[in-house]
């Protein structure tokens, strides 16, 4: 490889990390296979980590003395690194699928559920495994394995582990270990989708969001055991434990992967789910606010950062329109769900749609996908509510998918900045307000272009992927659905509307998976990914 272009060889050289340190997260998944005697699903982890790392690491070794990455390098070592982590990312789930007998796959299965078959069965096929891996490496909960209580133990931590890697960011992981320093590092950082440092180095920033995000894991995990032994005693203390650390891992990071049947759902808790609502939320803050806020010991730091202070409003008025609307739905107008609200009397099923809404515009909004109710059986509105929030999704510099708060918060800024200008004499001077920044009329101009032309493209290509779904999935879906499912995709979120399975069709699938890679990219470093696989990197 020592004849590989310069371009070429940089690329090479750090997807070939990113793959080294997968191949490394392989070997630990082996261990954890050991620990359950699944000797055939270690062995899987085994031939997975050795294939991976040795690609890997050839292709790092071969070109290790390859230049530092600028940003177009970057962007292209970002879209190509996830495409190539989930790629990979998918093998141990084939060779598990491969190597596990039917009659032990079978064994797998709880003993008093209804169905005899593992999903680990479906994960044979080829496109179902990459689809699980991309879908746990962008953070987006989708799955392939309808029935997860049947997955071996290795395979659930799997999954739990590539979205809480895939959460932070697997370049963010690589440039903490690699601890490369000069601007080579911040152009990995910046191409994953984040700005904001809490350090000027960018190795000790994300160090940092590290730390945080260990000791909120821990936190979490606590708390889910705490709940779920109270709200589920008859649970065995080791199954307890178990769900706990995957639900505390998957919620902080917002990615949404379950261990139970049928999401969060399976407690039918009020307690687990009110546990459940802050550690999403955490999730959705950006780790600068973390950051200060664990330093300064200062709550107002959640009200003076401009995307915390509106993810907050948001959550809350998104809730209760949502709360309103399945009201509405349960009772059928929208008069008797506002008289319904202030009655102390209200019925079981009342509480249940205001619980549900509550629990499901936060786990959309935040991106986290974990479902508590039948999305499917909701109407129109309830998918349209929720479909928005999962198009916005949470903070940037945060764990979430979507367009982020702060994008919509200059789209919006800038729309009455320019209709603003119209009225004012061409020698005023103009600046405008973005948060607690403020900013002359060039800089206002380049921050709004920036967020509307994301924002335009993310929307164009919901549109888009949602009409080709429509017409995959043929009659008796509903567009509200296919926009929500799509979504859900794009948006890295994971709940889904019932569409999403094994048996949907290959064209579909196939979208899903570009919808979550571009998705988790912000569509940028994929364009330029693009049209480096056309025309090269040269200007």
């Amino acid at each position: 490889m020592r004849g590989l272009p310069e371009d070429l060889a940089t690329i090479a050289r750090d997807v070939g990390s990113l793959l080294g340190l997968e191949a490394g997260l392989m070997a630990l998944s082996a261990v954890v296979a050991l620990g359950f005697a699944e000797v055939r699903v270690a062995l899987a982890f085994l031939l997975a980590a050795g294939v991976t790392g040795g690609v890997g690491l050839a292709a790092r070794r071969a070109v290790a003395d390859a230049r530092p990455p600028t940003m177009k390098h970057g962007m292209v070592i970002a879209a190509g690194g996830w495409l190539a982590v989930a790629a990979f990312g998918a093998l141990p789930f084939l060779a598990s699928a491969w190597l596990v007998p039917d009659a032990v796959a079978a064994g797998f299965v709880p003993a008093a559920a209804d169905y005899a078959e593992s999903s680990l069965v479906t994960l044979r096929s080829p496109l179902h495994a990459f689809f699980e891996s991309m879908s746990g490496w962008t953070g987006s909960g989708l799955t392939m394995a309808v029935h997860e209580p049947s997955l071996p133990r290795g395979i659930q931590w799997w999954r739990t582990l590539s979205q809480y890697v895939g959460g932070v960011g697997v370049i963010v992981l690589t440039v903490s270990i690699l601890a490369r320093p000069g601007s080579g590092s911040y152009a990995l950082y910046r191409s994953e989708a984040r700005e904001e440092k809490i350090h000027p180095s960018v190795v000790s920033t994300v160090r940092t969001v590290w730390k945080i995000f260990v000791g909120y894991t821990v936190f979490a995990i606590l708390a889910l055991f705490v709940a779920i032994r109270l709200a589920a005693p008859a649970i065995p203390t080791w199954e307890t434990a178990w769900q706990a650390l995957n639900h505390g891992m998957t919620a902080l990071s917002t990615g949404g992967f379950s261990v139970t049947d049928d999401s969060i759902a399976t407690y039918g808790s009020p307690l687990i789910e009110t546990v459940l609502l802050p550690v999403m939320t955490l999730g959705a803050i950006a780790f600068p606010v973390h950051y200060a806020l664990l330093r300064d010991r200062d709550l107002g730091q959640l009200r003076r950062d401009v995307q915390t202070r509106w993810l907050l409003v948001v959550l809350v008025v998104g809730a209760i329109l949502l709360s309103l609307q399945n009201l509405a739905a349960l009772t059928g107008a929208f008069e008797a769900a506002w008289v319904a609200l202030p009655d102390v009397g209200l019925s079981a099923p009342q509480v249940d749609a205001v619980r549900d809404s509550v629990f499901q515009f936060v786990s959309a909004l935040t991106c986290t996908g974990f479902q508590s109710a039948p999305i499917g059986a909701w109407g129109a509105g309830g998918k349209l509510l929720l479909s928005g929030a999962m198009v916005l999704g949470g903070a940037a510099g945060s764990t979430v998918g979507g367009i982020k708060i702060i994008r919509g918060y200059t789209v919006m800024r800038g729309i009455r900045w320019q209709f603003h200008r119209v009225f004012l004499p061409r020698s005023t001077v103009v600046t405008a307000r973005l948060g607690d920044r403020v900013l002359d009329r060039e800089q206002m101009e380049a921050e709004f272009a920036e967020a509307a032309i994301v924002s335009l493209l993310w929307v164009l290509l919901l549109v888009a992927s949602s009409l080709v779904l429509l017409n995959a999935v043929g009659p008796g879906v509903s567009y509200a659905d296919a926009l929500f499912e799509v979504a859900s995709a794009q948006g890295n979120v994971g709940l889904s509307t019932g569409l999403t399975g094994p048996g949907m069709d290959p064209l579909a699938e196939g979208l899903f998976t570009l919808n979550m890679w571009v998705g988790r990219l912000e569509i940028i470093p994929v364009l330029v990914f693009g049209r480096a696989l056309l025309f090269g990197l040269d200007p």
